[in-house]
């Protein structure tokens, strides 16, 4: 797979231009570190644009940003406008910033291993893969200090969420999870804390949902059927309330959520478009912008008490799936996170 033809490097010249488009300022300082950021292109992503691509990797840099990445550290081989090819690796010199800090390899817990699989209970507060702010601490370069040969994360979990994430040790195992994922053959179950007090115990959310909003680029948004601009991916959210309850005279409930669908942040945004975001979202909650100047460290006390939660209040719950070997069917359950259950437990 990492074949000559299949590898682009960029060069000691790009590691300064990527530093800026990133928007992370050129300059190394005591708090700098330079590294290599790599990419290995996933079978989902076979024919995708280059740059759309690595959009969907760098979700913090826009297009115009990435397609001048492409320029300076892959061209002339490569261009914006290039088809990937599973197993093509893509390698770029960046400088970073002192990370933000993250919860240590002690709170990333196995809950089960064997020579195929690693299911891990994924604390809320650390990303899957190394972004645009993230790079060491991730839980890719957790596993990478654990392991010689590392698991690969067979599916994502956004950073704020906590709970079950299945990971592949070898290149069947991971064929087989990709494969069962894209067919929808894995059954996920989740936790969430949501405001208000839906009148039905069962409800279905399907809604399309596309990539953007017109303020926050890595978020998405319900949107209309159809194939034009507008038309976003099919997605269905299945919900059951589990406890409707009250804070300081608001309403608010516990359900569980059943996504039939995969999209990224499916059950955030459906909750939303329903009309019960989950407690603390930044994104899909009270306002979008509190992202914005949550990202630049501004968020005010006053948008804190509104989210009454430091992280968004959803939790991977469940996980069923056929094992790619033995081909027995496997069932993890964990329950709700400590900090959910402390906010349930101060009613």
């Amino acid at each position: 797979m990492d074949t000559e033809a299949s590898r682009f490097k960029g060069g000691e010249e790009g590691e300064k231009a990527l530093t800026q488009e990133a928007g992370e300022g050129g300059e190394e300082g005591a708090d700098a570190d330079t590294c290599l950021l790599s990419f290995v292109v996933e079978s989902n992503y076979a024919g995708w644009r280059l740059d759309r691509y690595l959009c969907q990797k760098l979700r913090r840099l826009s297009r115009q940003r990435v397609q001048a990445l492409i320029r300076q550290q892959l061209g002339p081989s490569l261009k914006p406008s290039s088809p990937v090819k599973p197993g093509m690796r893509l390698e770029f010199r960046r400088t970073l910033p002192k990370e933000p800090s993250v919860p240590g390899p002690e709170a990333l817990q196995s809950v089960f291993e064997d020579e195929d699989l690693l299911v891990l209970n994924k604390p809320a507060g650390l990303p899957v893969h190394p972004t645009a702010r993230y790079f060491h601490h991730t839980l890719v370069g957790q596993l990478a200090k654990r392991y010689p040969s590392p698991p690969h994360p067979a599916h994502r979990l956004d950073r704020e969420t906590s709970g079950l994430l299945l990971c592949t040790k070898n290149l069947e195992a991971g064929r087989h999870m990709a494969r069962a994922f894209a067919a929808s053959e894995v059954y996920k179950e989740y936790l969430a804390i949501a405001e208000g007090h839906p009148p039905q115990n069962h409800f279905s959310i399907e809604a399309p949902i596309a990539e953007g909003s017109p303020s926050i680029r890595i978020a998405v948004r319900v949107v209309g059927k159809g194939g034009g601009p507008e038309g976003g991916k099919a997605a269905t959210t299945r919900v059951e309330v589990l406890q409707r309850f009250e804070r300081e005279g608001d309403p608010f409930c516990l359900l569980k959520c059943i996504p039939l669908t995969g999209r990224q942040h499916q059950i955030r945004v459906h909750l939303q478009h329903q009309g019960y975001p989950l407690v603390g979202d930044k994104i899909y909650g009270p306002d979008e912008m509190y992202f914005d100047r949550f990202s630049k460290h501004c968020l005010e006390p006053e948008a804190w008490l509104r989210l009454r939660l430091p992280r968004h209040a959803l939790h991977a719950s469940l996980l069923r799936f056929i094992h790619p070997r033995s081909l027995e069917s496997l069932c993890f359950e964990l329950p709700l996170a400590e900090d959910l259950r402390g906010f349930l437990g101060a009613l």
